[in-house]
């Protein structure tokens, strides 16, 4: 299937869960430690508008990518660059182009667009989750998005890289015996599935 269709589908979940936060959610703790939801809220956004800018061929721009806090505007601001995202990789080509993403490695890095929309489709998989946690609400993806998101949370590097500050995720878990496909995703890229608020 292709790529930018499985990001759409996680992407509109995501937003799904976002509206249903308030601005008293904002406070709440997430898997993501030491983020509140509202941190963790202004991340989502400006990696939205990082990876459209990087589609529209200006992700090599380190200001697109800066975290800005958003207050009481962080779901309606979530909503509106998850739009904007989605609208981005829709654009006829756009799998032709390369990505410049300014924030991998130091001083960036350029990848393929089909590899590029794939890091975001784990990142937004994997956030996505992290919010339904903050917010209590069940996140269940369909299981065509966890089989084609398996591949992807496996080639993400493991050890040194997951300890720095910022890191999308921490250090690989072990996932009990009997953890579906999913949680076994969420462990492999350091969330732990006891994690409560």
């Amino acid at each position: 299937m292709d790529i930018r269709e499985l990001d759409r589908r996680v992407v509109r979940m995501s937003a799904d869960i976002v509206a249903k936060a308030t601005p008293e959610d904002l406070g709440r703790p997430t898997p993501c430690e030491g983020w509140t939801l509202g941190d963790l809220l202004a991340h989502m956004t400006v990696q939205h508008h990082g990876f459209a800018a990087a589609a529209e061929g200006d992700g090599a721009d380190p200001a697109v990518w800066r975290v800005e806090p958003l207050g009481a505007d962080a779901v309606p601001a979530y909503l509106k660059a998850a739009e904007r995202v989605t609208a981005a990789f829709a654009v006829e080509g756009v799998l032709e182009r390369r990505f410049d993403l300014a924030e991998f490695g130091d001083g960036g890095m350029t990848f393929p667009a089909p590899q590029a929309i794939g890091f975001h489709f784990i990142d937004y998989l994997v956030h996505g989750w992290d919010v339904a946690r903050a917010l209590d609400v069940p996140f269940s993806p369909e299981p065509d998005v966890v089989e084609a998101a398996w591949p992807i949370a496996e080639a993400v590097p493991d050890g040194e890289p997951r300890l720095k500050p910022g890191a999308a995720f921490r250090p690989r878990l072990d996932a009990p015996g009997d953890a579906t496909r999913f949680d076994r995703i969420l462990a492999m890229l350091g969330r732990s599935l006891s994690w409560s608020r």
